[in-house]
């Protein structure tokens, strides 16, 4: 009784802060609020440790001191400049080569998993993920870090809503509130962060959501910060003042970052398919990649890497014409052939690197267009968010970005035009971001982060009647108006002798269309309809629903598979339009926080 007596106080301090902890996130916004908190934690700590791996490694690998960043540090040993890459290539295709033995399966990012998994995100998958991105970008390939960020604090933040046992709609949230403590740590920018989740990972701002994603965004930045205040994210300097004759060429530049950042995406896609098509093992891809980095390096070290030193070194230096286009030429090549060949990383401080070189650019034909006198820097920030925003969506996150890094309202509404205008351009002729267009090439229908899984989930085989009237295809119709007599059912299903699915009968139709003593012997099959329209349980309620109305019929049968065709069921239009609409309703209520 004594062992016991001092066993109990342990036992059930256990499991009650198992059950608050478990409880409280569930029941209160306050406890998705802590829970944000906690993920914000784990996110300011996440991109501090993969910041200092990363600069850890440029400095062993190029030479560089503590405070050097790769892409602004001068490197004269031209042969590690080719050589690092292609070292990188190789170490990352060893690891690509035993993933391939060992996990098969496809690693899923953020946007996918809050959009088709309702948050669930392997965290095993998240740090093989982190820990290429890591070897991409340590050794130079022209890849920035953010995706590896996202990645990992989204995977924590999921593995931690799974721990919790979250609802659907908290556990999207909760990833969102990763994803935005990455942003934020990474870009010294809170607001920024909290956005990027609304618009790129959780797809809706709402309420409900609003205090656990900025508390994350917060909180997170305020721990890299405290790890690592010498990176304190993107300085533009002295921007000038704005004017409103400087709407005119902040339009044009963001139709012309919208133009290129359509092409910037197909030039990815279209080295990526290349390497598909060739002969060329997946594990060897990344050392040719690397090699023609490293060729692209010894031209310009400014294209290695993310590209954060080499933005400063341009924004606080008059570059020429021809300098600024050779540049964005050789950092749009690196950046499609790193990620086009397997390197891992995003695109996110490559497009702002590229917008920023284009602004440059533009400043120089602006004095023409009008009479808008805007400093280049101003520019620079106008081209950055614009092409960013053409690249990896999200107006509001950009627009957020240009205001946490200058700190001009008049500079920021009008980024806001550009990127709205940039924004227009892409989703008009291109229709997809980054993301969603790789998601398109393998065969996904993802166009932003809405929720969309619980469509897949709603399948045949969970809406179907089992208990189904069936009837031999050869029975007579005198023995099969014996057997159900009119208002006994409404339909009866047809199988042949060999358990086949052979069509739906009417018994109405047999009972009203036949003449006492009239063909009596003959089969029933004649009455059969939708002989050839079937059901799989698999389909999903959308795909159900469309082959109702492509058959013009109200109800179908459900077989077990195209060959074996055994009945197993029943759907209705009707119960498949009311239960999907439930379904719809039910994620309208959870977005809005009505639940």
């Amino acid at each position: 009784m004594k062992r016991l007596h001092k066993l109990r106080p342990s036992v059930l301090y256990r499991f009650l802060s198992l059950e608050l902890m478990r409880t409280l996130p569930r029941r209160s916004e306050f406890g998705l609020m802590l829970a944000g908190a906690l993920v914000g934690v784990a996110a300011g700590l996440s991109v501090s440790a993969m910041t200092y791996v990363t600069r850890t490694m440029h400095a062993l690998i190029f030479g560089l001191e503590p405070d050097e960043r790769l892409s602004g540090a001068t490197v004269d040993d031209r042969i590690l400049l080719l050589a690092a890459p292609i070292a990188g290539g190789m170490l990352l295709g060893v690891l690509l080569f035993v993933l391939a033995r060992w996990r098969k399966r496809p690693l899923v990012d953020p946007i996918e998993a809050n959009a088709l998994h309702g948050g669930r995100l392997s965290l095993t998958d998240s740090l093989i993920v982190a820990v290429q991105n890591i070897v991409s970008n340590g050794f130079g390939a022209s890849v920035g870090l953010e995706a590896g960020y996202t990645q990992v604090a989204s995977g924590i933040a999921s593995k931690f809503g799974s721990k919790l046992k979250l609802r659907r709609a908290d556990m999207r949230i909760l990833v969102g509130c990763g994803a935005a403590g990455a942003i934020a740590a990474a870009f010294n920018a809170p607001l920024t962060g909290a956005f990027y989740a609304f618009e790129l990972i959780i797809g809706a701002y709402t309420i409900a959501s609003l205090t656990p994603v900025v508390v994350s965004a917060l909180i997170a930045n305020l721990v890299a910060r405290l790890l690592a205040a010498s990176d304190a994210g993107i300085d533009v300097g002295s921007i000038g003042s704005v004017v409103p004759a400087d709407y005119v060429p902040a339009l044009l530049l963001g139709i012309v970052c919208g133009g290129v950042g359509i092409l910037l995406m197909q030039a990815v896609a279209f080295v990526e398919e290349t390497a598909r098509k060739s002969s060329i093992p997946g594990y060897v891809r990344p050392a040719i990649g690397g090699t023609i980095v490293g060729l692209l390096a010894m031209i310009s070290p400014q294209v290695l890497s993310g590209g954060h030193g080499a933005l400063h070194v341009n924004l606080e230096t008059d570059v020429s014409m021809a300098g600024l286009l050779v540049l964005f030429l050789l950092k749009a090549t690196a950046s499609a052939v790193s990620i086009g060949s397997g390197f891992r990383g995003g695109l996110f401080f490559a497009s702002l690197f590229m917008g920023a070189l284009l602004g440059k650019l533009f400043a120089f034909a602006a004095p023409f267009i009008g009479h808008a006198a805007l400093a280049p820097a101003s520019y620079a920030v106008v081209g950055m968010s614009s092409l960013a925003v053409a690249v990896i969506g999200g107006p509001l996150t950009m627009t957020f970005l240009a205001l946490e890094i200058t700190g001009d309202f008049p500079m920021t509404v009008l980024v806001l035009a550009a990127v709205i205008t940039s924004s227009f351009i892409v989703r008009t002729l291109f229709g997809y971001s980054f993301a969603t267009w790789r998601f398109h090439l393998r065969g996904e229908t993802i166009r932003s982060a809405h929720d969309v899984g619980w469509i897949r989930n709603l399948t045949v085989d969970k809406l179907m009647r089992a208990d189904v009237r069936t009837a031999a295809a050869d029975m007579s119709v005198k023995d099969f108006r014996a057997k159900f007599p009119i208002g006994s059912t409404q339909r009866v299903i047809l199988v042949d002798e060999n358990g086949k699915y052979a069509g739906i009968v009417l018994v109405p139709d047999v009972h009203g269309n036949l003449v006492e003593g009239e063909n009596e012997g003959a089969s029933i099959r004649s009455f059969a309809r939708h002989r050839n329209d079937i059901l799989l349980p698999t389909m999903n309620a959308k795909q159900a629903v469309a082959l109702f109305d492509e058959t013009e019929s109200e109800a179908l049968a459900v077989v077990s598979d195209m060959i074996g065709q055994k009945v197993i069921g029943l759907l209705t239009e009707s119960h498949t339009l009311r239960r999907y609409s439930e379904e719809l309703d039910r994620n309208r209520r959870e977005i809005s926080g009505e639940l």
